[in-house]
């Protein structure tokens, strides 16, 4: 599974579209920001995901996390989305 990376100038129907695939695919997708407008695109990619995948009854849960990456011989600190189907009782 690849990571999804985003940037301020990403589509965020396209990021969206790749989250819903990721996840109905392989039950977990992550999805990389580094920067304010990146991680702006990839959360609001992330909210049209969840109701693309509601319309097919899969609710998803999102855990942030730091992490350090290295590019060009310096290190950034990204967020990185790890995006995972919940899994709810149903309510009797």
């Amino acid at each position: 599974m690849d990571m999804i990376k985003v940037s301020a100038n990403s589509r965020t129907s396209a990021v969206a579209g790749a989250i819903a695939g990721v996840i109905r695919e392989h039950k977990r997708a992550e999805v990389q920001a580094i920067g304010a407008g990146a991680v702006n695109q990839a959360i609001k990619a992330l909210v049209l995901a969840t109701s693309y995948l509601k319309n097919d009854g899969i609710e998803v849960t999102c855990v942030p996390e730091f992490v350090d990456i290295e590019i060009e011989d310096k290190v950034r600190t990204a967020i990185k989305l790890v995006i995972s189907p919940c899994h709810v009782e149903p309510i009797a």
